[in-house]
């Protein structure tokens, strides 16, 4: 995942447990705007999310959070 999209991620998932608290789950999807305008962007955290990580359609931010964190 490229530093630009890991940065933007980490910040939308302390955005959302920051308004919703620590159990708030979350997909790939909220790290785009409600449009298809960067497919590739979109393909590649899906790869990230589904294909690399196996990963259920909605994880809770925290898990998410820690895991782009840490570089995984």
């Amino acid at each position: 995942m490229r530093p630009t999209l890991r940065t933007k991620a980490i910040a939308i998932c302390n955005d959302k447990i920051a308004k919703k608290g620590e159990t708030v789950g979350l997909s790939f999807y909220a790290f785009f705007a409600n449009k298809n305008d960067n497919p590739q962007l979109l393909m590649e955290a899906a790869e990230w999310w589904i294909k690399t990580h196996e990963l259920n359609h909605f994880e809770k931010a925290v898990k998410i959070r820690d895991m782009i964190s840490s570089g995984v």
